[in-house]
């Protein structure tokens, strides 16, 4: 098969249906629309999830869970990451300053995942129990600020 010799599948493209163009064109008058009615208007139609004055479904249904105001939500950095920086004191400014953080949201917590390699003195708001051991088994230590 040569370039001039393709074809669209039979059925494939169909002529636009020209709306309002007479009687002879299938969908003269009401163009296709009924009559009268919500729906026959411009403009009309409704919204998702309009039921016809009926009480929607979304109103129906009892309310679910609920948002908690006070939750923290921590910027979280594992050991393995923290072999960038030299023996010596890690800070929250250092892990920003670095890209390893980008926003601190309500603080920063380190977790365990990963080898420490450095003897790093750790200051952070938060730890999980298996960094600590990471942290002070590389002969450092993690001091919550």
């Amino acid at each position: 098969m040569k370039l001039h010799e393709m074809q669209y599948t039979e059925g494939a493209r169909s002529s636009r249906n020209r709306v309002g163009r007479g009687q002879g064109s299938g969908n003269g008058k009401t163009s296709g629309k009924g009559q009268k009615g919500q729906k026959a208007r411009s403009g009309g139609g409704v919204r998702l999830g309009f039921e016809g004055g009926q009480t929607p479904l979304a109103r129906r249904l009892p309310k679910r869970g609920f948002t908690n105001f006070t939750r923290k939500e921590y910027a979280i950095v594992n050991v393995a990451s923290l072999n960038r920086f030299e023996d010596g004191e890690v800070t929250p400014e250092m892990l920003i300053e670095s890209g390893l953080v980008k926003k601190e949201l309500d603080g920063i917590k380190i977790l365990g995942q990963g080898e420490l390699t450095k003897k790093l003195v750790v200051k952070a708001n938060k730890f999980s129990k298996s960094a600590v051991t990471v942290i002070e088994q590389a002969g450092g230590k993690a001091e919550v600020i």
